[in-house]
């Protein structure tokens, strides 16, 4: 595994990688009702870099400027060409090795679903069916005027902004700071972590409200946290019970061939 670490809370010394990655393939294999809450980390392994980290979007573009519903409304036009560079870089990118686990899982009976806070669709092109998309997705537009929705592939991008039919400005769906998160996306995702038996935390910084209380609602409806991620994380002392510390793609491969093996046992 590399250098990857593993910590487990409140355990003396710690608990050896091996052993907790077989923990929580156990945990996956005899549930039914896991769940995974993703976050940005999950695809830097596609080559998308974390929006916050160093070389990530907002270091060149000052979310100030391009990220809030007051600076698109404003000036669509500047806008759109930052969001029309986001979008070459997503269209571009593959699901890794750590998406196809968890379609894997899916597949296999036991991932009841993905929470994802991502836009770039890699958990469907993966292979998961069920994928709630609590920050909107790049791959969807929608008319600020008359709420028409277009799928990305059918509007044209070589006049910004684009526009509907009726004349109006088009924006992708996604969330952008200032804007409330869609009520269907927030009561799907809290049902799921409210009836969750495990929770499978990748790649989030648990920073961003209020998807970073999706965990916390999982944690206190008795859910068994897994958290996998590069760094401590404000869910690392206080929520998650298994800390696996290290590439989610190894990571969740390895849980996958153990979850596996016990299928064919």
């Amino acid at each position: 595994m590399g250098g990857d670490s593993v910590s487990h809370r409140g355990g003396r010394g710690g608990i050896l990688q091996e052993d907790l990655i077989e923990k929580t393939a156990l945990a996956v294999f005899r549930s039914n009702r896991v769940v995974a809450f993703t976050g940005a980390g999950i695809s830097v392994e596609s080559g998308i870099p974390d929006f916050r980290s160093a070389g990530g979007l907002w270091e060149r573009f000052d979310p100030a400027e391009y990220a809030t519903i007051e600076a698109f409304r404003a000036n669509p036009k500047k806008v759109w060409a930052m969001l029309k560079e986001m979008g070459t870089l997503l269209e571009n990118s593959r699901p890794n090795p750590a998406h196809l686990a968890l379609a894997r899982l899916e597949k296999m009976g036991h991932l009841r679903a993905v929470i994802t806070q991502n836009i770039d669709n890699l958990h469907q092109e993966a292979g998961n069916t069920r994928v709630i998309e609590y920050h909107g997705s790049h791959k969807k537009l929608a008319c600020l005027s008359c709420g028409r929705e277009y799928a990305r592939e059918e509007v044209a991008l070589t006049a910004l902004p684009p526009l509907c039919r009726c004349s109006g400005v088009l924006k992708p769906t996604v969330v952008f700071f200032g804007e409330p998160i869609p009520w269907g996306a927030h009561l799907e995702a809290m049902e799921e972590a409210r009836t969750c038996q495990v929770m499978l935390v990748i790649g989030t910084s648990a920073v961003v409200s209020p998807a970073c209380d999706i965990p916390v609602a999982a944690k206190r409806a008795g859910a068994l946290i897994v958290e996998i991620n590069l760094e401590e994380t404000p869910l690392t002392r206080q929520v998650s019970d298994w800390i696996l510390k290290g590439s989610a793609g190894r990571i969740l491969q390895s849980v996958l061939d153990g979850v596996a093996g016990r299928s064919r046992l």
